[in-house]
């Protein structure tokens, strides 16, 4: 079976860890594909919160939206795994960014993935400019700009 192969950027953006708490788990009785998703965006939420954003909304003019996600896994996580999750950015481009996360434990790689996110102005709902200010801290990083 063919499978998503992610190459993550060099660059680091941002680094945190998380705990897999107990909701996080699935009938399996390891870190649910859902529950990961809800910890990617924490980490992306952590993130925006240390340049001094509150939020996803407003990022000087403009919020973020997810316009699509990528996860590969390749080792378990189970309740109580402390995530380390690395965040990287590449493809900048007049309206949008492709995020890139690396989560793993002390001993392992538990996954990684990729969110296309875009600038999006909800009063107009729809996407516009990246707004300066967060354009310039994204190539700042050293990523690709298109």
């Amino acid at each position: 079976m063919p499978r998503i192969k992610l190459e993550l950027p060099a660059c680091t953006l941002f680094e945190c860890e998380i705990a897999v708490r107990i909701s996080d788990i699935n009938y399996g009785n390891h870190l649910a594909n859902d529950a990961l998703l809800g910890l990617l965006h924490e980490a992306r939420l952590q993130w925006l919160r240390s340049l001094g954003f509150q939020n996803e909304l407003d990022l000087g003019g403009a919020g973020l939206i997810l316009c699509d996600a990528s996860l590969v896994f390749l080792h378990e996580a189970f309740y109580g795994d402390l995530l380390h999750i690395r965040l990287a950015v590449d493809e900048i481009s007049r309206a949008g960014f492709e995020l890139y996360y690396d989560v793993t434990t002390q001993d392992r790689s538990i996954a990684k993935a990729k969110t296309s996110m875009a600038s999006f102005s909800y009063t107009k709902r729809k996407i516009i400019s990246l707004p300066e200010s967060f354009r310039q801290i994204l190539v700042s990083s050293g990523a690709l700009v298109s």
